[in-house]
């Protein structure tokens, strides 16, 4: 059990060092300056020795709280062997720039996979640590003879730049139907990686083998995360509708793609954003021709939040001081959404400033969905811990007797559809797994059917 625990706290830290912070931290004696540093950092941290810079290298605030339930970085790694297996081989590191902000990307060859571990640091300051994508020199894969890959990026007006993504396209002339991939929650790229997961690019290579194309494309605050935690008046607007509709804009444009056959789906945050998708999409030139909703949450974020938590902790066997400390801040802050009116712009609730909860809180969800009238499929893993069977059902009272919507709930399956059971927590995703292949037949039936 407290395996389970460790690993579902991982998953946390994991993105707590890349939300909104107040910048500043401790003086120390190291701080990570070079992608030497940062790879060095990095092997003693996956070899035992995370202890020679405990207390010692600097770290924003925010990172230094997260670490507290695993007693500074020594107890990080621990976690990370937990998760990834021994580390074989590690480096080179390369850095990427983002805003004040650099990324040090260290792939690691692990016995369970290979994947990047990011350090992120402000003026060599750790900011965040996460696992993304292995990027190191591997063995040449085969050419695969189903689909081909394009890289294609969103336009970004609003920060001056723009989203990588990739189209993954079925071999032939086309033109091909299309679906569009809209992340969860939290920083995330385009295969929506997490741990050793990849849900995304399984979707992505699953359905251009039943010749639909996907274009997946790194999350807006995966791209430029320092940019928008200065943006206080940040909502799932431009955190994720804005850049889905763009999606759709862009893949009309293309030659080999249907423009009358785009289909958005949208998993878990996404999803929930799909009527406020749809929204935005009436007045567009091109429209979506049906939506995909996966692990969609039918209540608010909050509710949500708060039913992990106590879910997560029910799983433990004894909770640690710090953790119930953790906890109940938390939902302290949480308590303060019962009158959004009495909420400041500068407000911090879960890391979050607090008209992104204003918003959320005005969001009738299942209310707009049912304005839709585009064909929707709506999917549910019955083992979901994190959106559950309870959502599945206030779907099905709101638009289970509408023709246009189809609703479908998998034995066996987890929040990201592999396979799994709820007592696991998080630690699921520590395994090597791929998206179940009833999910994506279900998903091409939808599409292939949707003329």
């Amino acid at each position: 059990m407290m395996k389970k625990w460790i690993a579902c706290l991982c998953a946390a830290v994991m993105l707590t060092g890349m939300v909104p912070f107040a910048a500043g931290a401790e003086d120390g004696t190291k701080t990570i300056g070079s992608a030497e540093e940062a790879e060095q950092f990095v092997r003693d941290l996956l070899d035992g020795n995370g202890a020679a810079w405990d207390g010692k290298l600097r770290m924003i605030p925010a990172m230094e709280e997260a670490l507290v339930p695993y007693g500074g970085l020594q107890g990080m790694g621990t976690v990370f062997a937990m998760q990834t297996g021994r580390a074989e081989q590690t480096g080179p590191a390369y850095e990427q720039k983002a805003g004040p902000y650099v990324i040090y990307r260290v792939p690691c060859r692990f016995t369970a996979k290979p994947m990047d571990l990011l350090v992120t640091v402000q003026d060599g300051v750790l900011a965040g640590i996460s696992l993304a994508e292995y990027t190191g020199k591997a063995e040449e894969a085969e050419e695969n003879a189903a689909f081909e890959s394009v890289e294609l990026a969103i336009p970004v007006p609003a920060l001056n730049g723009e989203l990588p993504g990739t189209l993954t396209l079925p071999k032939g002339e086309g033109p091909f139907p299309a679906v569009i991939l809209v992340h969860g929650s939290g920083p995330s790229n385009r295969d929506e990686a997490i741990q050793s997961l990849t849900p995304f690019r399984d979707i992505a290579e699953g359905l251009a083998e039943k010749g639909i194309a996907v274009y997946r494309y790194d999350k807006r605050t995966y791209v430029y995360g320092a940019q928008m935690a200065q943006d206080r008046g940040g909502t799932l607007m431009e955190e994720t509708v804005e850049d889905a509709a763009a999606a759709v804009q862009l893949l009309g444009k293309q030659e080999k793609i249907d423009p009358e056959r785009i289909f958005v789906a949208g998993h878990s945050l996404g999803g929930m954003a799909v009527p406020a998708i749809d929204r935005e999409l009436r007045e567009a030139e091109n429209k979506a021709r049906g939506y995909i909703l996966m692990a969609a949450p039918a209540r608010g974020f909050d509710t949500l939040l708060r039913e992990q938590y106590d879910f997560l902790y029910s799983l433990m066997p004894e909770v640690p001081e710090e953790a119930q400390a953790e906890k109940d801040q938390l939902f302290r802050e949480l308590d303060r959404l019962n009158d959004p009116s009495s909420l400041k712009e500068d407000d911090v609730i879960a890391g979050v400033y607090a008209p992104y909860w204003i918003w959320m809180k005005n969001y009738d969800i299942t209310g707009e969905a049912e304005e839709i009238t585009a064909p929707c499929l709506l999917l549910q893993g019955e083992e979901d811990y994190q959106v559950t069977m309870e959502d599945f059902r206030l779907w099905k009272e709101a638009v289970g007797a509408k023709e246009n919507w189809k609703l479908i709930s998998y034995p066996g399956l987890v929040h990201v559809f592999v396979s799994g059971k709820k007592e696991e927590g998080a630690a699921v995703y520590s395994r090597a797994q791929k998206v179940d292949d009833r999910v994506i037949g279900d998903i091409a039936g939808f599409v292939n059917e949707t003329k």
